[in-house]
């Protein structure tokens, strides 16, 4: 297999990662240092099954719904929005919106037009600065992963 002669970056400013929902927009800003963004899929693609004479089948599971950590530094404005964001979703249940995640320098994209916040942080304190995890879950959502294109 040949080399590819070209040197990609990855630049993690360029990681857009947006939530929509009646009445807010956000843009996160203020990502932690270190992973700040995960994304699970909750189940496997497929399930494999052995009959008895050894025959193999596979089972569509149709899992296309989805975790999501997002950790953001204890300082950041996000923080107070996805607040408001839950707060509402718990007093009208109108919270759930739109998640996206897209890599500017590359192709990797996730949507998730049903997302909403599952969890909200177990704040901590202490002589430096912490972060804080929000949890969110999803309904069907769609993820492709890429590679980066600059």
């Amino acid at each position: 297999m040949a080399k590819d002669p070209v040197v990609r970056t990855y630049d993690p400013k360029n990681i857009i990662v947006t939530f929509t929902v009646p009445g807010f927009a956000v843009i996160f800003t203020g990502f932690a240092a270190g992973t700040f963004l995960t994304i699970t899929q909750n189940g496997d693609d497929f399930e494999k099954e052995r009959g008895a004479d050894g025959t193999v089948d596979r089972i569509n599971k149709n899992s296309d719904d989805y975790s999501i950590e997002c950790t953001i530094k204890m300082t950041s404005l996000t923080n107070d929005i996805l607040s408001a964001i839950r707060k509402l979703d718990k007093t009208t249940n109108t919270g759930k919106g739109i998640f996206a995640v897209k890599d500017l320098n590359g192709t990797t994209l996730f949507t998730a037009p049903q997302t909403w916040i599952r969890k909200a942080p177990d704040p901590d304190y202490g002589d430096a600065l912490t972060s804080r995890n929000w949890a969110f879950d999803t309904g069907s959502a769609e993820q492709f992963i890429g590679g980066n294109i600059l």
